[in-house]
């Protein structure tokens, strides 16, 4: 017969107070001991990961800040420690999700990614952009006890910040060539919005991901990339062209110019050298006419005879020289 729960109840008790007056009270404490000397050592210690810290509390009042191992701290929730991974680089993610990811504030919230990439551009245009936020904890304290929710309240400052840069650039510096000074831009008011906030994040980089026209207009924005590199290839082809052609004429030039200049200098050399040469003889020649004109002539005649083949010496009493010449055969000349 099953007993009722005020039964079950009453029935224990007069067991307890049995067990009691019998004089038998070890049966009792001893197993409640046990579990009490359990519970001291179970909250008495506990360990900080290697690349986090803890930070203790007493009653809920901050006590200190305490390094990676093990540690001692006062049982039954007297002194409560928290891990907070300093030494770990988290991240946000806004417009997708990386699947099993663990940090419930990592990932949007459901039905929020489409919402976060929505945005206007300066020139009222509308884009989808996606992006990611790494971040370190930097101050513990003020990670935990100056923000309510630091995380969460992470997200809104990057959203209010992307919205913010985005708004001020048009739809083609957004979608192409401005990616690097949105990141740049949104990582410095990002971090000067923590450091305002006393949230004890350090933000280590903002990187833009997919950015996407809207899908009714998606066709003709990827029409317009596809010219504007279309248009960049061709410049990019023209500048190839121009870098190595002038190049080549600028070398050719100075190298005229170059050659000009030493047939100029050898010119001048060679006439002042003749101009010496003559004003020399012919002061020599003043000095003494004869030897000096004799001297010319010979000299001309040792540059002149070796270039004849043939040297015919005649005397100046001889009257005919054809009966004692010995002329070559003509050779007849091809037909």
């Amino acid at each position: 017969m099953a007993l009722e729960p005020d039964e079950r109840l009453e029935q224990g008790q007069n067991r307890l107070r049995g067990a009691l007056l019998d004089g038998r009270p070890t049966h009792f404490f001893i197993p409640v001991g046990v579990i009490l000397v359990a519970l001291v050592v179970w909250t008495c210690f506990y360990t900080v990961p290697s690349d986090s810290v803890a930070v203790v509390q007493r009653f809920g009042r901050y006590v200190d800040e305490v390094e990676p191992g093990l540690h001692f701290k006062l049982p039954f929730g007297m002194d409560t420690a928290t891990i907070v991974p300093v030494k770990r680089q988290l991240k946000q993610e806004f417009g997708f999700a990386t699947p099993g990811a663990r940090d419930p504030y990592q990932t949007p919230r459901s039905g929020r990614s489409v919402d976060e990439t929505q945005m206007v551009t300066g020139d009222l245009n509308a884009a989808l952009v996606e992006w990611v936020v790494q971040y370190r904890i930097s101050d513990p304290v003020n990670f935990l006890f100056e923000v309510r929710d630091p995380a969460e309240t992470l997200r809104h400052v990057s959203e209010s910040v992307m919205r913010e840069v985005v708004g001020d650039r048009t739809v083609d510096e957004v979608i192409t060539i401005g990616r690097q000074e949105i990141e740049s831009e949104a990582l410095d008011k990002m971090q000067a919005l923590s450091t305002r906030y006393e949230m004890g994040i350090s933000i280590d980089q903002v990187q833009l991901k997919n950015i996407n026209p809207p899908e009714p207009v998606q066709e003709s924005f990827n029409e317009v990339n596809q010219a504007q590199q279309e248009k960049e290839r061709l410049i990019n082809e023209a500048r190839r062209e121009y870098n190595k052609v002038i190049p080549l004429a600028e070398g050719e030039k100075d190298q005229r110019i170059r050659e000009a200049d030493g047939y100029r200098l050898k010119r001048i050399n060679e006439a002042k050298g003749d101009a010496a040469r003559f004003e020399s003889l012919l002061t020599e020649y003043r000095k003494a006419p004869d030897v000096t004109r004799r001297r010319i002539y010979i000299e001309t005649l040792q540059t002149v005879l070796p270039l004849i083949e043939s040297k015919i010496i005649v005397d100046e009493d001889a009257r005919s020289i054809l009966p004692l010449l010995n002329l070559p055969a003509r050779t007849e000349a091809p037909s």
